[in-house]
């Protein structure tokens, strides 16, 4: 071989060799040992483990809306010797009503004003709060529930703040059709009376839907 390509040969070599040991120094840590004077040759080489991470993903939570208020049967005897008493007050200003409102739908509490159907929702709470009112005897409270249109404002000032309502629809309903009574998601108002005035053969039914409130202050 000439001495020329002896020289190439080497180049080769040793060019090879310094690319062959940047590499390794790419992947290891290395370092020589205590002994290096004794084993010049033999490296020690380290390697470094990163820690793992992980992500701890938190349980969906749920929320659960507590049971509808469900209206009671209507009541076996209308004229059952209940307690009378207030619940609050009843305003519509489209017809001139403000007038006291109690509890119950027997005809004895019905003739003292609007009364509440038992275990259907209050006024300002979530659910369906139903009412039954006189057309044309005593009070005659919801006289003129027909004049009323949707936009009008129910108004009801109870003990724990004042609900006010948008009337949604008026209906005429047959007095066996209870399904005026069914509780619903959102807060509403039913005002029923019989229809048409001075009879009993249908029921005038106006819904509301409560469009604002204010509670009551607690005092300090």
């Amino acid at each position: 071989m000439s001495p020329t390509r002896r020289r190439r040969t080497l180049v080769l070599v040793v060019v090879g060799e310094v690319l062959a040991v940047g590499a390794v120094a790419t992947a290891f840590v290395v370092t020589r040992d205590d002994n290096a004077s004794a084993h010049p040759a033999a490296p020690v080489v380290t390697t470094t483990t990163l820690p793992r991470t992980t992500t701890t993903t938190p349980p969906p939570t749920t929320t659960t809306l507590a049971p509808l208020p469900q209206p009671t049967p209507p009541p076996a005897d209308a004229y059952a010797d209940v307690p009378i008493y207030q619940i609050g007050t009843m305003a519509i200003p489209k017809i001139n009503l403000v007038h006291p409102i109690f509890e119950g739908v027997w005809l004895t509490v019905v003739d003292y004003g609007p009364g509440h159907w038992p275990g259907s929702a209050m006024p300002g709470k979530r659910g369906n709060s139903v009412f039954a009112g006189h057309r044309v005897t005593h009070t005659h409270p919801f006289y003129d529930l027909d004049l009323l249109a949707p936009g009008n404002r129910v108004i009801f000032y109870m003990p724990d703040g004042t609900f006010t309502y948008e009337v949604t629809s008026i209906t005429i309903v047959q007095p066996e059709d209870l399904g005026i009574i069914t509780p619903t998601r959102r807060p509403t108002i039913t005002l029923f009376a019989c229809n048409p005035k001075h009879s009993a053969a249908q029921r005038i039914v106006v819904k509301s839907k409560l469009t604002g409130s204010t509670p009551k202050a607690v005092n300090s």
